[in-house]
């Protein structure tokens, strides 16, 4: 998803060039709107939602509670501020999708974003899993949990990102946050920066924890993300 080659695409205040045009944060976050609906029946039929399961549904709200190597941190996540997302997100916890995977691209002062699994075979089975958008009802505020998106309608999948800071550009864009860090933003604050936007989305795509070990060490890692309550 979200920048699928990018590559080189570390310029200050997330301005975007010919590199991160296929995809996202990087291309809205530099305040552009989200794409239009294409007339494109390939496209469309590419980004058609999948079926959700009959026990799809999340719960009103539910806490995650986030292993880390840099520390724990808590997630709680409302379903009225986006509904689809919300259950998709609490699809993927429950098949304890994200244990394992590492916060790829950290951008200081924009966003952390993980949701690539180090197993490629589960990033495939995933990666055509996409959800239809949901409205935006709340900011993309501080310490909120949002999923990231190409630069086409329902193209949401199973990756996401923490806002590192007030990212209001990003409510124009279409983005709608799922729920927001209630313990721990200091750990989500502290995740190693160090490599921006280097690691290459297609090469995790295809080679997992294998590339970024080998390329990308001190990158901090999820070891697992559990749902701990729910109402």
């Amino acid at each position: 998803m979200v920048g699928r080659n990018n590559r080189g695409t570390g310029l200050p205040e997330n301005r975007v060039t010919g590199r991160t045009a296929l995809l996202l944060i990087a291309l809205l976050a530099a305040c552009k709107e989200k794409a239009p609906a294409t007339s494109d029946t390939g496209k469309a039929a590419a980004n058609a939602p999948a079926a959700a399961p009959a026990n799809g549904a999340a719960p009103d709200s539910f806490r995650v509670a986030f292993e880390t190597t840099r520390g724990n941190f808590v997630v709680q996540v409302n379903r009225a501020w986006a509904p689809l997302g919300a259950d998709r997100f609490y699809q993927l916890v429950g098949q304890q999708f994200f244990d394992g995977e590492k916060f790829f691209r950290v951008v200081p002062g924009f966003v952390a974003q993980f949701g690539m699994s180090g197993d490629p075979k589960r990033n495939a089975a995933e990666e055509s899993r996409h959800i239809l958008d949901d409205s935006v009802r709340h900011t993309n505020a501080k310490g909120t949990l949002t999923f990231a998106a190409m630069s086409l309608p329902n193209s949401r999948s199973h990756q996401l990102f923490f806002n590192l800071k007030d990212n209001t550009q990003l409510d124009r864009a279409g983005f709608a946050p799922i729920g927001v860090v209630v313990q721990g933003q200091s750990v989500v604050d502290s995740l190693y920066s160090g490599y921006g936007e280097e690691p290459d989305q297609t090469s995790i795509g295809n080679l997992g924890n294998s590339y970024l070990d080998r390329a990308f060490p001190k990158l901090d890692a999820i070891k697992t993300a559990r749902i701990v309550t729910t109402k």
